[in-house]
């Protein structure tokens, strides 16, 4: 294992892109109330950097007020092809609204015009509602860019502690945790 735990997720999410069918980037998030009530969704990888990993979402959703009342989060990669995964854990912070932007734009029309039609997390009455609301977007906005809501950004997710696992025969598997130590990072490996 590599020392350093972004290094070892950078050659391992690399390896995943090459192996996985689809979504290599495809995470789990889990988040907690303030009360300590969890709750658990897929979500997509947008970024990863020492900072941190980033995902972007609407801020009217249930994730996006259960990150504001506890901002602590833990994500799950699981590679089956690979038969590896990775926990990643701790703090988190929003990403700046430049960087928002800036993904928002890059992002498809389609893309955009459903982050401003979707009520995320709220009760919508019928399909029909939500394909209405992008086709009169659609309309608003032909010839034009999509400008990023006001209520849409991302979030980052900054480790505070990794664990690596390598799938083995028999369900002897490998468990690698990495955690903060300073400036640096102590390993330890743990029985499956």
């Amino acid at each position: 294992m590599n020392p350093n735990p972004f290094t070892q997720f950078e050659t391992w999410f690399a390896e995943a892109y090459q192996s996985e069918p689809t979504l290599a980037n495809a995470v789990a998030l889990a988040t907690a109330t303030k009360d300590g009530r969890p709750s658990v969704r897929m979500v997509l990888l947008k970024q990863v950097a020492e900072t941190g990993f980033v995902f972007f979402t609407n801020l009217e959703s249930r994730k996006a007020e259960e990150l504001a009342a506890n901002p602590q989060a833990a994500l799950l990669f699981h590679w089956k092809s690979l038969g590896r995964q990775v926990r990643i854990e701790g703090a988190v912070e929003p990403v700046s609204d430049a960087d928002a932007k800036a993904y928002f734009d890059s992002r498809p029309k389609g893309s955009r015009l459903s982050a401003w039609a979707s009520p995320q997390s709220k009760v919508v009455p019928n399909r029909a509602f939500l394909e209405d609301r992008v086709a009169e977007l659609e309309e608003k906005y032909t010839g034009e860019d999509v400008p990023l809501p006001a209520f849409w950004g991302g979030y980052r997710v900054i480790p505070e502690r990794f664990e690596f696992w390598i799938n083995r025969d028999d369900r002897l598997h490998d468990r690698f945790v990495y955690e903060k130590d300073g400036d640096g990072w102590e390993i330890t490996m743990l029985g499956p």
